[in-house]
């Protein structure tokens, strides 16, 4: 009865709905990406997996906000771009090169 009571406490909730958000993540991660199992053998080869996972969920996330109004200022060339550049060789246009 006490620990009812309790629950019903502001700080218990505030308590809890940070929790229940990580708890939340934490099932999505290994329940809807399969992470209960590794593929691979090994603490390294696990963590690379675990990491690998967590950027594909993330981008996963962030692919359903809508975009930002500001749009991102180009980058400037890498040394070797220049270098290429400088000698008139041809380069593949890629994300890397927005600025050139």
């Amino acid at each position: 009865m006490r620990v009812r009571t309790e629950h019903q406490t502001p700080e218990w909730r505030a308590h809890y709905a940070v929790r229940s958000g990580a708890e939340g993540t934490v099932n999505e991660f290994a329940h809807g990406h399969g992470m209960r199992c590794c593929r691979y053998r090994g603490q390294r080869k696990a963590h690379i997996q675990h990491v690998l996972t967590a950027i594909a969920v993330n981008t996963e996330r962030l692919s359903g906000l809508p975009p930002t109004e500001e749009t991102p200022t180009p980058r400037h060339p890498t040394a070797f771009q220049n270098y290429l550049d400088q000698r008139e060789i041809p380069r593949r246009k890629s994300w890397r090169t927005l600025g050139s």
